[in-house]
């Protein structure tokens, strides 16, 4: 029984361009009590792999966090594997708001400690203990409150390109740092109304049970996130109050929300908001690079990384220890990357 994807990247992407029929990104979570997280880890691959689903899934014994592509001919099926688990019975589904059906090219279903990495000891306060989820619509009318604390729950490469009216935009690498910056920061303002938001509503969920408990007195979430959210302004036909693209974790790297561009290449200052990874594989780095700098760069994120890729592999690989003791991403980004942002 195979229990894992075998097909190289090269060897899936050619798989993938080559089919003749649509597919349809979705993601859901759900915090629910795993008794045997690898057995139904296995056997969830098992039947996802026989539906030619493809996407990147963690499981932990708190329970699943799923981005997906799954064929349009199958959709009826997958949902019938979904609710055939207990665990997973009614899952609440997010859909795509732009879809070209090539978000993801494998099926990954990884084991976690937890579904997200949130640094949180869990023991230490009550994670059922959630803030109020919002509607969509309950939320784009509550951030006409002016004393609200609209807060982005993502990290500063996902708010940079996209966020909702008035938000507050933690410049943090991690959800960890961000959930002790809020305690910290807004300690005066705990009977002030508290709007979270993130991409799906999954970060939400834990930060809401965190502030709650450190007595933040109204906390409210956007259930869905930012794409539930995206997904029934355009059916209503409102002004949306996020502006510019959400950030989502696959092949597309985004979604436009209302058509705005508001952020910037990393390189040169023109507007852009398109993220990349920079070329050199031994980097990495995502960042945002227009099609001028991408050619100008070869697809890297500096001089370096271009110069580094046109080396022989052998001496790619000599470099390639010293580069990342050198280097963390955190660091390249903040060191050669945002100095150029901020002069631009």
């Amino acid at each position: 029984m195979q229990l894992h994807n075998k097909l190289s990247k090269e060897e899936a992407m050619k798989k993938l361009h080559a089919e003749t029929f649509k597919r349809t990104t979705l993601s859901f979570y759900r915090y629910v009590i795993l008794d045997d997280p690898q057995s139904f880890r296995d056997d969830l691959f098992v039947e996802l792999d026989s539906l030619n689903c493809l996407g990147r899934i963690y499981i932990a014994r708190e329970g699943i966090n799923a981005q997906m592509s799954v064929p349009e001919h199958n959709l009826e099926t997958f949902i019938q594997c979904l609710n055939s688990r207990v665990a997973l019975k009614d899952m609440p589904i997010k859909w795509a708001v732009e879809d070209d059906g090539k978000s993801f090219f494998k099926l990954i279903i990884k084991l976690r400690s937890k579904i997200v990495a949130d640094g949180l000891d869990d023991g230490t306060f009550d994670v059922t203990n959630v803030g109020k989820h919002l509607t969509p619509m309950e939320f784009h009318n509550s951030l006409d409150d002016p004393d609200a604390l609209v807060i982005d729950m993502r990290n500063h490469y996902e708010s940079e390109v996209g966020y909702f009216e008035n938000a507050i935009c933690p410049d943090v690498d991690t959800f960890r740092e961000e959930i002790q910056l809020l305690v910290d920061d807004f300690s005066n303002k705990k009977n002030n109304k508290v709007l979270l938001y993130c991409t799906g509503g999954v970060r939400c969920e834990k930060a809401s049970a965190y502030l709650k408990h450190h007595g933040f007195n109204d906390v409210n979430q956007l259930h869905g996130g930012i794409i539930e959210y995206a997904r029934q302004i355009k059916q209503t036909g409102l002004k949306s109050k996020f502006i510019g693209k959400n950030f989502v974790f696959d092949e597309r790297l985004g979604e436009s929300i209302d058509g705005q561009v508001i952020s910037k290449c990393h390189q040169c200052g023109a507007a852009c908001d398109t993220h990349t990874n920079c070329a050199n594989d031994d980097c990495h780095l995502l960042f945002i690079q227009c099609e001028a700098c991408k050619t100008q760069y070869k697809g890297c994120c500096t001089d370096e990384c271009k110069a580094i890729i046109a080396l022989p592999k052998e001496e790619r690989i000599k470099l390639r220890s010293k580069f990342h003791d050198k280097y963390s991403k955190s660091q390249i980004y903040r060191q050669r990357i945002r100095p150029k942002l901020n002069h631009s």
